[in-house]
């Protein structure tokens, strides 16, 4: 029998379709309309899709992290300016990253552009990922780990081993349901880790932190719990 699994897209749909339908009316020869969009995911992450001074024919696409800058120590604004190139440009006000794209410039290839402005998030993060694994890589095992403070009150910690990057979610569960659906959800992950070879270990821990952060001021509680990949 089939199990269902939870999906969660890394892409963003909403810009996505946004800048499809933007540059297909473009390819078409369509006179271009105002788009004025301002939404969040589940996250809290911000994004805006506008465009510059009024101007129909430019695109601009930003995001608001609220935890940019701990991104930033690890890197980030040199990983988008390798993704993103001459489409970054000076964010808007209010905002920590901001992409550009010309609808009478558009380029060959769209449904690239439009896939990597749909990572805008995903790319956000990267360096820590990339950095960390690059650590492991040169065998630097004792390197100060990465806190990034991803929610109010849920936190991101990323470590180099000898033979393996950590990283360790703390999560709030609001309420005994969330508990409950926290726990089905962390049994997902361990089905879905059964069913791939390839796949990391998950390991799941309620109400105390896990051995990698003992000697952190990682919270601990009946509504808390730990993932570590």
């Amino acid at each position: 029998p089939g199990t269902d699994m939870i999906l969660l897209e890394v892409n963003n749909r909403i810009i996505e379709e946004t800048l499809t339908l933007k540059f297909e009316g473009a390819a078409a020869g369509n006179k271009p309309e105002a788009v004025e969009v301002t939404f969040a995911d589940f996250d809290g992450v911000l994004y805006h899709i506008s465009n510059p001074n009024g101007d129909k024919t430019k695109v601009m696409v930003s995001i608001s992290l609220k935890f940019y800058k701990e991104l930033q120590e690890h890197g980030a604004d040199e990983v988008l300016k390798k993704v993103y190139g001459s489409y970054l440009i000076n964010p808007e006000s209010g905002y920590n990253v901001s992409l550009l794209y010309d609808l009478e410039n558009l380029p060959a290839d769209k449904d690239a552009i439009v896939h990597q402005a749909g990572m805008l998030k995903r790319n956000c993060f990267a360096s820590v990922f990339e950095k960390y694994f690059k650590f492991q890589e040169e065998g630097k095992e004792g390197e100060k780990r990465a806190v990034i403070h991803y929610r109010d009150d849920e936190t991101m910690y990323v470590e180099a081993k000898k033979d393996r990057v950590t990283v360790v979610f703390s999560t709030v569960f609001k309420d005994d349901d969330d508990v409950v659906i926290g726990k089905v959800f962390m049994q997902e992950f361990k089905e879905g880790r059964r069913a791939s070879h390839t796949a990391p270990q998950v390991l799941f821990s309620h109400r105390e932190p896990p051995l990698e952060l003992k000697d952190t001021d990682a919270a601990v509680g009946d509504n808390i719990g730990y993932i570590t990949f």
